[in-house]
């Protein structure tokens, strides 16, 4: 492996490639036993067929592939594969899998699943993804298992609960004259809106999530499902786009402005951010986060530290964890008390129950929990004089189903995590087309109560969805992992400003997209092929995400979003600054033609090359 492969993705460890199986205008990738990216004439029917085979902590299992085989003409396509997973205590399920697909639109995927031992899961069968762009809101007809038929919509805002249930298939358009039927036999699947974690797809999946898990899967007994789809319609291909034709960019008018970037600082980082004062004021972060969680043991102490970074001038915000097991005039006017006893100035306080960061799946019990009225009024009597602010620590899935009453508050707040389902390059890009429609649905559900997003970052801070995140010590891409290489490489920095793209039309009051030191920061840690202490390419992207803050935000636009992003902001001396992210694994050319140049800064790190 090369050098330029750790500076991309922070890892010298690159992806399998795909396998590309085509038959006529049908077309699929075959990627570490699933599908990827099912195509009919270039245009995009499914984003994923894959068989999933879950731990307790909803962790997926990565199976040993055995017996493959890949056998395709012009026409056909077929793929067998054998293949095992080990779970604990040397549990083991063994499955066969065969993938058959022809010109005539037709695509099957059958897996029969044979434990050897009594097998704990979450879940176990396939999940189907159907991609949002273009086709968030639009027509689809529903089968149900019991033969009934309906003609509703997908979803446009974000459902947070599941918008079908007990499904045998689901028909869209594909194109004008076009339309694709996925059908699931085997078992009762239901669909959810993986938007509510960032995800860019609807996903519809085996086992209804009002039974219990994890559960068992008896010795012995075969489980066997199969997807079908079925292109029909007018089944000659539209002409293919050229591939390498250049991306347009497209700038309109101004508009608010451009949210203040914070920065999160937990206690064991205080000393290295004090080392690094001066890089962190050429950082230039308008807001210091400070976490402080006293269900983790955080106390005095924790706030001492954080009084020490009152040389760097910023606004202050402490995110406080509350355990909400007592008295909450007590434990916050204990927090309030401890404050003051330590020295700290804060700007804002946000507050949120310890039980909130777990999320609560349908059909489950909420956990105990004081009522969020009584959460906010305590923590108001005990900080009279700065920003309230509420909502969730975790994800923005536990704001859509729990609505704090934000009427209380003085901005509404929540995270986001790209790696909850999926940790492969491709999909953590993907992410990205769900940040508008979170936006939108806040907005939606909130008005035009300030709205702070983050910490937000590729790995992920904490698991509400199981007992605890993945350790990641080798460095790899791995779902729901406290560490993500990808971090300390120009992908990191790509992400960030595609982050920061497509949330700047919502008008936010504060992003926060890492930390300053540590797994989430903008500096090297030890460990990594360069001295600790230095720049990671996320710090100049973080840069200048600060330099934009407070400047007018600009429409940027570009004609392939899934390639490019683009963010711009009008500078008080009326020039525009242009940040532009590639998000891909390719070059990608860029036209900037019709862009008036005598207007435009373009910054050094403009255009960032990810593969």
């Amino acid at each position: 492996m090369t050098a330029d492969t750790f500076l991309l993705y922070g890892t010298p460890a690159v992806e399998v490639e795909p396998v590309r199986l085509r038959a006529g205008a049908l077309a699929a990738d075959f990627v570490n036993g699933n599908l990827r990216n099912i195509r009919h004439g270039g245009i995009e029917v499914l984003r994923a067929i894959a068989y999933i085979v879950r731990d307790r902590d909803w962790g997926t299992y990565e199976p040993a592939i055995t017996d493959l085989t890949v056998d395709q003409d012009a026409d056909t396509f077929s793929v067998s594969y054998s293949a095992s997973c080990v779970g604990p205590a040397g549990s083991r399920l063994d499955f066969r899998a065969t993938i058959k697909g022809s010109a005539d639109g037709q695509l099957a995927f059958d897996v029969s699943a044979l434990p050897e031992s009594d097998f704990e899961t979450n879940r176990c069968g396939f999940c189907i993804l159907h991609p949002i762009a273009g086709l968030a809101g639009s027509p689809v007809t529903v089968e149900h298992t019991d033969g009934r038929v309906m003609e509703t919509k997908l979803p446009h805002l974000i459902d947070p609960w599941q918008p079908f249930k007990d499904l045998r298939a689901i028909t869209h358009e594909v194109r004008p004259g076009v339309t694709a039927e996925c059908r699931m036999e085997g078992d009762a699947f239901e669909m959810e809106d993986q938007r509510n974690w960032t995800d860019a797809s609807y996903k519809t999946y085996v086992r209804p999530l009002a039974l219990p898990w994890p559960y068992v899967l008896p010795a012995g007994e075969t489980l066997r499902q199969t997807i079908s789809l079925r292109i029909s319609g007018d089944m000659k291909a539209p002409a293919a786009a050229a591939a390498a034709e250049p991306v347009r960019v497209e700038l309109g008018e101004a508009g608010p402005a451009l949210p203040d970037i914070g920065v999160i600082v937990y206690p064991d980082e205080v000393d290295a951010t004090l080392a690094n004062l001066p890089m962190l004021s050429t950082l230039g972060p308008q807001q210091l986060m400070f976490h402080y969680d006293p269900t983790r043991g955080h106390g005095l102490d924790a706030l001492q530290s954080y009084a020490r970074l009152s040389a760097y001038p910023a606004e202050t915000t402490l995110e406080c964890v509350v355990s909400g097991t007592g008295d909450l005039d007590a434990e916050l006017s204990g927090v309030a008390g401890m404050v003051r006893q330590a020295g700290l100035k804060l700007s804002a306080i946000a507050v949120s129950p310890s039980v909130d960061r777990q999320s609560t799946p349908p059909g489950s019990a909420w956990p105990q929990c004081p009522p969020l009225e009584d959460v906010y009024a305590a923590a108001r009597r005990a900080f009279p004089n700065i920003r309230l602010g509420g909502g969730m620590f975790s994800y923005f899935t536990e704001l859509n189903r729990k609505r704090v009453p934000a009427g209380l508050l003085d901005f509404v707040t929540h995270c986001t995590c790209p790696i909850v389902h999926a940790a492969d390059d491709l999909s953590v890009m993907q992410s990205l087309e769900a940040l508008p429609f979170i936006t939108a649905s806040v907005r939606v559900i909130f008005g035009a109560k300030p709205y702070r997003v983050g910490p937000s970052t590729i790995a992920m801070r904490q698991n509400p969805y199981g007992g605890a995140t993945k350790a990641n010590p080798h460095g790899q891409r791995i779902a729901m992992a406290d560490r993500d290489p990808r971090h300390a490489g120009l992908f990191a920095a790509a992400w960030t400003i595609g982050y920061a793209a497509r949330v700047a039309p919502a008008g936010l009051e504060m992003l926060t997209l890492s930390s300053f030191t540590g797994p989430f920061g903008v500096l090297a840690t030890s460990g990594e092929p360069v001295e600790e202490g230095t720049p990671r390419p996320i710090f100049h992207a973080v840069k200048g995400l600060c330099e934009l803050a407070g400047h007018r935000h600009v429409a940027a636009s570009t004609t392939d979003e899934a390639r490019l992003a683009a963010v711009a902001a009008r500078s008080p001396s009326g020039k525009t600054i242009l940040w532009l992210a590639n998000l891909t694994a390719s070059d990608v050319p860029v036209d900037i033609s019709g862009l008036d140049r005598r207007q435009l800064v373009m910054t050094p790190y403009a255009i960032t090359r990810i593969g």
